[in-house]
């Protein structure tokens, strides 16, 4: 699967794509998908919650198991995609292109820069395939 380049990954596997805006888009991997199998449930932030780099602020249920989800940046949760939570099947054939949250990082995250602790495409692709 062809990851877009303008991705960053998280360690526990979800992806961030920082909008014009300031926004962060975040979803999970196929990785992640691939390992859950089929996503029945989606259980995500409230709005306006605070997310802090690499805590856990939403869950995800499949046949499988249930797995959290991880903020990969600091910030406020500005917007949930209903979407996904009524269709959560949808992340199984589409990782890349079902977001989840949107979280609007705060001043303390880019002060310290968390994007940057956050692994390219590449780097990712290359410590999950091996």
């Amino acid at each position: 699967m062809n990851i877009s380049n303008d991705l960053l990954f998280a360690q526990t596997h979800e992806w961030v794509k920082r909008g014009d805006d300031g926004q962060c888009w975040v979803g999970i991997s196929n990785h992640a998908q691939e390992a859950l199998g089929d996503i029945l449930f989606l259980k995500l932030p409230e709005l306006g919650s605070l997310v802090k780099q690499g805590e856990a602020c939403a869950t995800i249920e499949s046949l499988k198991a249930a797995s959290d989800i991880h903020a990969p940046i600091s910030g406020i949760i500005s917007e949930i995609n209903v979407t996904a939570v009524d269709k959560p099947e949808s992340i199984n054939t589409q990782p890349y292109d079902v977001w989840l949250f949107k979280i609007q990082a705060n001043d303390e995250a880019l002060s310290v820069n968390e994007l940057a602790l956050l692994q390219s495409a590449g780097q990712y692709e290359s410590g999950v395939s091996s």
